[in-house]
């Protein structure tokens, strides 16, 4: 029970760093007021919540027989529990941008914040958007991957060559948010965003060998 609570003040405490960073440099009465304003401030409080809840599972996935061992079987059901969580917050993060477009006058078009892809983009902006749409189409295979690897014997065998997609989606998001959002720039998140980026980076290069041989045998069978 100690250490379950330790865990879940860890994260409480994490999660509550998108709010310090958004509600100190914003007027709530003011932006509240208006539904551009608040499509505004659901696209920022989704998109920084889903980056450090996506930290979160990262550091979890990686280690997840030493969590188990540690904490005990929740921590698997958790895992998955929270991966739902961050996948709707993505979802509810594009909604949000849908919303806030129309509410500017620009229109209702959920093709283009979904699917609107560039490769020659116009504009730094559209780079951007680009970024988060790579980045949620990737989380999709990475959790459908999840889904259907107990209901079909390929991805039964294979779903972690596409789960590990998640690590990939996790550096685009980061770029993605800090090239495009203030927040990612404002204390307290560029603080805890540099450390959980740093973190993940580590993660992926210690396990890069397992990986590509991982890959190199698929590859070759």
């Amino acid at each position: 029970m100690k250490n379950k609570l330790i865990f879940f003040g860890i994260l409480i405490a994490l999660i509550s760093i998108v709010p310090l960073t958004i509600l100190p440099n914003i007027n709530l009465s003011y932006a509240l007021k208006f539904p551009v304003g608040v499509a505004s401030l659901a696209i920022r409080f989704l998109g920084l919540t889903a980056f450090v809840l996506m930290f979160w599972q990262v550091m979890l996935a990686s280690n997840m027989e030493k969590w188990i061992n540690k904490l005990g079987g929740w921590v698997f059901n958790f895992h998955i529990i929270n991966g739902i969580i961050i996948y709707s917050l993505i979802f509810l993060h594009l909604l949000a941008l849908v919303l806030f477009r129309y509410f500017l006058g620009i229109g209702m078009d959920p093709i283009f914040v979904f699917l609107g892809f560039c490769f020659y983009c116009q504009t730094k902006l559209d780079f951007y958007y680009t970024l988060g749409r790579i980045a949620f189409w990737l989380l999709t295979v990475g959790v459908l991957a999840g889904f259907f690897r107990s209901l079909n014997p390929f991805m039964k065998a294979n779903w972690r060559k596409f789960h590990v997609l998640n690590y990939v989606t996790f550096l685009i998001v980061g770029i993605h948010g800090y090239l495009l959002g203030t927040d990612y720039l404002t204390q307290p998140f560029f603080y805890f965003s540099i450390i959980a980026y740093l973190l993940v980076l580590y993660t992926i290069i210690r396990k890069l060998p397992n990986l590509f041989n991982t890959y190199k045998k698929w590859i070759n069978s």
